[in-house]
């Protein structure tokens, strides 16, 4: 906008503040002239007013009536207008004294264009600063948005556009994922903030808000808007400007937004076609074409295969779920320590879902960095930070997956591994990872420890009288002297503490045999 001051120095003596003052920064919506006797009705408010004086010489003598002036002045001053313009030479040769004190009593500031100056003079004056003032704002725009899109190609694409946005705008910005995952915020200070940003921006995603939300904050306006994806909400961009938001403004914020959404795009579709790779890289090798795999892993970037690998089979996998098996294989019970195991599942780029199993081929002798992916962390530390039990059950997880490992395998040697594994995976109770060397059998002695280890209900005794009934749940009520629905539930409880299914021909067999060797 044009301020008083601004225009009064376009127009140096043709327009000058009548008390020989300086003019105030005041901002003008616009000029106006007029002569008519009450102006306000077409006035708006922020203008200045011109007029050659005609309206105030109405009443007695060359100066005007007094009291008509202070009237005309205040219907203006109520009006909002921003200042009054006098023009002589055509209506009045001097300023008016008595119009000159009611606009100090109205604090209407009184400005005075000389005799021989058009008035139209000033209002080109006006207009020819508003119309470079926006072109310089367009200009400031647009360059603000190259600049702004130019940091979104940066490697450290994120925070070098938040942090733009928020020099741009004279306060501080914002990004927070939609999944809770680490904000994004700049200056520094405003890291305090965050808390109460993620407890809005919680109450929009679970709305599934798709356009922009104000809210207060420690008593200034916050601007939300979501990043979108498709038709899903991938995170927030957070705004508090250090000034009122102008339209140039509004253009750089939804283009700061266009650009998050392409970044977040792009980093899907990469993530993609790189899960893709690897789930075909670990398929060849699943399959013996070791030599292929190679070639496709070297080629394709997920980089080299290790030479010898552990490949670890999870009960329950599919696709969409590779990731969330992936975090919960620390909060697995093992049944032997495996340096690494822990951690190595969430960065593994080599990983599959096939007939129910998720498979991950990890480094057989991962290297020494430290917690985190590929650091020397014993299995069973505990789950991924963010992991949860009940988070898990609450998502239609249900209880946590069975899982088993191989030894380590030269890469060659882990297909004639992989049906060993598959069944492991398979009859390995839930919530345990196991081993494949020793069998069957072995998996069979757990079970028994499991059942034997169960204080409540003679469990052992329960699932060996089931067992030799082959079934019959008369007769194995009546070998326990219990009711039939007695019995059931000690079976479902049996069968959810080992994760085995008790009908099952190969399970029924080995774990007979090893209740027979205690003797039951």
């Amino acid at each position: 906008m044009v301020s008083l001051a601004h225009l009064c120095s376009r127009l140096g003596a043709s327009l000058r503040p009548a008390d020989g003052g300086a003019a105030s920064a005041r901002q003008l919506s616009g000029v106006h002239v007029s002569e008519l006797q009450d102006p306000p009705a077409y006035l708006e408010g922020g203008e200045l007013l011109l007029t050659t004086g005609i309206p105030l010489r109405s009443g007695t003598g060359s100066q005007g009536n007094p009291a008509s002036m202070a009237a005309y002045v205040r219907r203006l001053a109520e009006r909002g207008v921003a200042a009054l313009g006098l023009g002589l030479g055509e209506g009045l040769d001097e300023v008016p004294a008595a119009l000159a004190r009611a606009c100090r009593a109205e604090g209407l500031e009184l400005l005075v264009v000389p005799d021989g100056v058009p008035i139209m003079r000033v209002s080109r004056a006006f207009w020819d600063l508003a119309g470079q003032g926006g072109q310089a704002d367009l200009i400031a725009g647009l360059g603000t948005q190259t600049a702004l899109a130019r940091s979104a190609l940066r490697p450290d694409a994120l925070p070098a556009v938040v942090k733009g946005l928020a020099q741009a705008l004279g306060g501080w910005a914002a990004y927070l994922p939609g999944d809770g995952g680490a904000e994004t915020i700049w200056p520094a200070g405003a890291a305090p903030l965050v808390p109460q940003l993620r407890q809005e921006t919680v109450r929009l995603n679970q709305a599934g808000a798709p356009s922009a939300a104000t809210f207060g904050l420690h008593g200034a306006a916050v601007v939300e808007y979501p990043i979108m994806v498709g038709r899903r909400i991938e995170g927030f961009l957070a705004i508090g400007a250090g000034r009122t938001l102008t339209k140039a403004d509004r253009q750089i914020i939804l283009t700061v937004c266009v650009l998050l959404s392409l970044k977040a795009q792009q980093q899907e579709e990469r993530a993609a076609a790189s899960a893709a790779l690897g789930a075909a890289v670990a398929k060849l090798v699943l399959r013996g074409h070791v030599e292929a795999a190679r070639l496709l892993a070297a080629d394709t970037g997920p980089g080299p295969l290790p030479e010898r690998v552990r490949v670890l089979a999870l009960s329950g996998g599919s696709p969409d779920r590779l990731a969330a098996l992936a975090a919960v294989v620390p909060a697995l019970a093992a049944d032997e320590d495996v340096p690494g195991l822990a951690r190595l599942p969430a960065g593994c780029a080599f990983r599959m879902a096939e007939d129910g199993l998720a498979y991950f081929l990890l480094p057989a002798a991962p290297a020494d960095t430290g917690p985190g992916p590929g650091g020397d962390v014993p299995s069973g530390q505990g789950p991924e930070p963010g992991w949860d039990r009940d988070s898990w059950e609450q998502d239609g997880n249900g209880a946590l997956p069975g899982a088993a490992v191989t030894e380590p395998l030269a890469l060659a040697d882990v297909a004639g591994r992989a049906a060993a594994l598959r069944q492991a995976a398979l009859q390995a109770p839930a919530g345990r990872l196991v081993g494949t060397g020793g069998g069957a059998d072995a998996r069979a002695d757990a079970w028994v420890e499991q059942l034997a280890g169960y204080g409540r209900a003679d469990l052992l005794g329960t699932v060996a009288a089931y067992l030799r009934r082959r079934g019959h749940w008369e007769e194995a009520a009546r070998d326990l002297q219990v009711h039939r629905n007695s019995l059931r539930h000690r079976m479902t409880v049996a069968e959810r503490l080992t994760g085995a299914s008790l009908d099952d021909p190969d399970t029924a067999a080995h774990l007979w045999l090893a209740l027979r060797g205690r003797g039951l």
